[in-house]
């Protein structure tokens, strides 16, 4: 298992298009990929739990990774935040 903490930058945070696209660069892996927030634990590869964390612009997200692919799961879905999930 490994763990990351990232920031969201796109300036609307988590709504439906970008928790959408961190799901599908998330179901990419067969990894199980959570991250947690505020003191509670979301299925990335889940757009409902995503939304329902209610993660903000600046907001501090820990995501976690464990399985086989973990650590390429992981760098590209820090890209993908980074970036700022296609806003």
């Amino acid at each position: 298992m490994i763990r990351q903490k990232v920031t969201i930058k796109n300036p609307t945070g988590l709504h439906l298009r970008p928790a959408g696209i961190l799901c599908q660069e998330a179901m990419k892996y067969k990894s199980l990929i959570t991250f947690s927030f505020n003191g509670g634990t979301s299925n990335a590869k889940s757009v409902l739990s995503v939304l329902g964390a209610c993660v903000k612009s600046g907001d501090e997200i820990e995501l976690i990774c464990e399985g086989p692919d973990e650590e390429e799961a992981l760098k590209n879905l820090i890209n993908a935040i980074e970036s700022g999930l296609g806003e």
